[in-house]
């Protein structure tokens, strides 16, 4: 798959939070390229080793009708980038973009176990490395990391606007009944309403929508594999 080049990984803390605020200023948050017929979905994660400052990452693509795997693709390599909240792309991202180097079909939209733009900065992973494959993206984090929202009823399908300085910025949505919500926001290239939809329609009974959920396990056994 074809990766565009955007700017350097190798950047200290003030120049990473630079690149995060010119680069939110390039995203499109409304559909463009999303086909209505959606056929392939990707999905991204990343696992991390302690013990030797390892990355994991791993990109799945999957049929959308059935959630099928068509492909695999995976990286194991360092990263010398700190942990820092609201930073984690430029420590994660240069071995997830090296994982879709390495798949051969481009997928219709691809989610990311991450977020969006509901970011301090608007800026998260799924629309950080959105802009580098220029496909829609969607964010789905287990775990919220700004804004707030209104409780929701327990079924299925319900959801309620996650709010941040006043401004929509993702959903609060529940994937199955009585467990806990996801937050969803947009990538890039995709606007809300269409984001929503699809995490939904790609969750079969679990609390994350298969193609993370699918891209998840393949990075923990890759992890357990490595480690032994």
């Amino acid at each position: 798959m074809k990766v565009r080049n955007l700017h350097n990984w190798n950047v200290d803390y003030r120049e990473a939070k630079r690149l995060q605020e010119e680069l939110s200023e390039r995203l499109i948050l409304r559909n463009n390229g999303l086909p209505e017929d959606i056929r392939i979905i990707g999905g991204a994660d990343i696992s991390y080793s302690k013990r030797e400052n390892l990355f994991f990452a791993a990109v799945i693509l999957l049929e959308f009708s059935t959630m099928d795997i068509i492909e695999v693709s995976s990286v194991v390599e360092k990263s010398e980038f700190p942990y820092i909240p609201g930073l984690l792309t430029f420590r994660e991202g240069p071995a997830l973009l090296r994982a879709f180097q390495k798949i051969e079909k481009t997928p219709d939209v691809v989610i990311f176990d991450g977020q969006g733009i509901a970011h301090p900065r608007g800026i998260g992973l799924a629309s950080h490395i959105g802009l580098f494959l220029d496909i829609p993206t969607i964010g789905c984090a287990k775990k919220r990391l700004v804004g707030s929202a209104a409780d929701i009823e327990r079924e299925r399908g319900n959801y309620a606007p996650l709010i941040y300085k006043e401004a929509v910025i993702g959903a609060v949505l529940r994937t199955k009944r009585n467990v806990k919500p996801v937050f969803v926001s947009q990538g890039n290239k995709i606007d809300l309403e269409q984001a929503i939809r699809i995490t939904l329609a790609s969750s079969r009974g679990y609390r994350l929508p298969e193609p993370t959920r699918k891209a998840h396990l393949t990075v923990n056994k890759l992890r357990v594999e490595y480690e032994g």
